[in-house]
């Protein structure tokens, strides 16, 4: 070889052309193509022993970081903090499903966390973005400090919100969609007329899509404030937005829709002579007025185009008109039979209960929806409620109520009925609630079925599931099957229990 050669360089050439082509001078050897590798990886040693370090990199520009007041996390809360940034390590739960709550937790009790935690913290806002509004309040002064320095974490800079500091990117103007969706949310919390003039500042530029989702945003504290902007939203070009703008203004209080929709609806179902039954004559069609208010020419769910429109009527109809303009209570209505137009009253029933459902989860009427879900079915003495979907419902009552009626529920039924249920309740469920969906998992571990077969359940149970249950879950753990699938689930269920429980007093200091 040419000493003036570099040695690398061939290797490559050889490596192009092929060993039968351009043999790599050497020793030989039975294989060609083995020998030039095992001579590449020597000159990569080689190479890489070689390197000198590069010079120290200037201090960074500009002042250092604000003075963070706040107080410094309890030694063992940050300890919990850096292993749950580490990811998986052979614990009891998954990091993906505890860090929410810690960083939740945290945040609300103004904890500051260890200067060498933030970078580890940025880097998981940044992975998964619904963290970043608890990572932008936890990371404080020193996160935006970092923050500006790294690209990667430039969201945070769009993240904050009220608490950006000056010279911070304004998220409205020059953040991605969901930093944009998630800045007007936050801010309407705060202050619903200050997130509806920002809405507008920028609404006749907006795409179509973003607008639609740009105006679930006005869920949030929804008023009388709002309803001259949904008004002119019924005439956007986007049938969607037409669609939310009526939805949210069905929702209203007192709102012109509202009103317009209870005269039509009031001309649908009317009250019979005696008293004793409604009668319903749906909308005989679509007219350009009725389009206005959201209601689609043509049935997109396929049911009949009748009862579509008699259904998207009522839903949008104030539920007041119906008490109000008829003399009775919600449960005196609902016990009503319903007769309709060339068919027998059970379908029209269905389709008016149905209908008032929708009506009582946008209005958030804790009564109707009381009402419609009845007392909770028990020892299978009847299926949920078929109007509506019965967790939307339970939605809508009281933190306290919907426990309760879950776990009644759920000492008469199975896990895989009680999914959406336990979905819609607050975190942490109640003890009576916790006990209840042990109890629950205890039959279904009797029954022979699989813990993969309750998957979901399982999931919200490692988050929800109150702490003083861990040693229910340990003697379920004990009395099962040696090494069967259940035995370790319970076991799982246990030690996540415990490690939450820890992890909260731990953050109480």
């Amino acid at each position: 070889m040419n000493p003036h050669t570099d040695p690398w360089a061939d290797l490559q050439r050889t490596a192009l052309l092929g060993t039968d082509r351009l043999p790599h001078p050497g020793p030989a050897e039975p294989d060609p193509a083995t020998a030039l590798l095992e001579r590449a990886a020597l000159a990569t040693v080689r190479r890489r022993a070689g390197l000198l370090p590069l010079p120290a990199p200037e201090p960074a520009p500009g002042p250092a970081a604000d003075p963070d007041p706040r107080p410094p996390l309890p030694p063992a809360a940050a300890g919990r903090l850096n292993l749950l940034l580490a990811g998986p390590v052979g614990g009891p739960a998954s990091p993906a499903e505890l860090l929410p709550q810690w960083l939740t937790e945290a945040r609300q009790r103004g904890y500051r966390p260890p200067a060498a935690l933030v970078p580890a913290l940025l880097a998981a806002g940044r992975a998964r973005t619904e963290l970043r509004g608890d990572v932008a309040a936890l990371a404080g002064p020193l996160g935006h400090w970092l923050a500006e320095r790294n690209p990667d974490w430039r969201y945070l800079l769009r993240t904050a919100g009220a608490d950006r500091p000056a010279g911070a990117e304004d998220p409205w103007q020059h953040g991605l969609f969901a930093e944009r969706v998630t800045h007007l949310t936050r801010l309407r919390r705060r202050d619903p007329a200050a997130a509806l003039a920002l809405l507008e500042s920028t609404w006749a530029g907006e795409r179509a899509e973003d607008r639609l989702l740009f105006l679930d945003a006005l869920q949030e504290r929804l008023g009388p404030a709002d309803e001259a902007f949904l008004e002119a939203a019924l005439d956007d070009r986007s049938r969607g937005v037409r669609a939310t703008a009526a939805e949210l203004l069905s929702g209203l209080p007192g709102s012109a829709l509202g009103a317009r929709m209870a005269g039509r609806a009031l001309t649908a179902v009317r009250l019979a002579p005696g008293r004793d039954r409604l009668l319903v004559s749906p909308p005989p069609a679509v007219t350009a007025d009725l389009r206005r208010d959201g209601v689609a020419p043509n049935s997109p769910t396929g049911r009949g185009e009748r009862a579509w429109r008699l259904g998207e009527v009522v839903a949008a109809t104030p539920l007041a008109s119906w008490t109000d303009g008829f003399g009775l209570t919600p449960a005196q209505l609902l016990a009503l039979p319903v007769v309709g137009p060339g068919e027998g009253g059970e379908p029209w029933r269905e389709e008016l209960h149905e209908a008032w459902a929708r009506a009582a989860v946008r209005q958030r009427d804790a009564g109707w929806a009381r009402v419609l879900l009845g007392p909770a079915p028990h020892g299978g003495s009847r299926p949920l409620p078929r109007a509506g979907a019965p967790a939307r419902l339970l939605a809508v009552l009281p933190a306290a109520e919907r426990a309760r009626w879950t776990a009644a529920f759920l000492r008469g039924h199975g896990l895989g009925d009680a999914f959406q249920l336990l979905g819609a309740c607050a975190v942490p469920w109640t003890p009576p609630l916790s006990t209840a969906v042990v109890a629950a998992l205890e039959r279904a571990a009797a029954s022979g079925s699989y813990p993969w077969s309750h998957s979901g359940v399982l999931g919200l149970t490692e988050r929800s599931l109150a702490p003083a249950t861990a040693p229910a879950l340990a003697a379920l753990a004990a009395d099962a099957a040696p090494d069967s699938a259940w035995a370790e689930t319970f076991d799982r269920l246990a030690r996540t229990l415990r490690f939450r429980a820890e992890m909260l007093a731990e953050l109480a200091g």
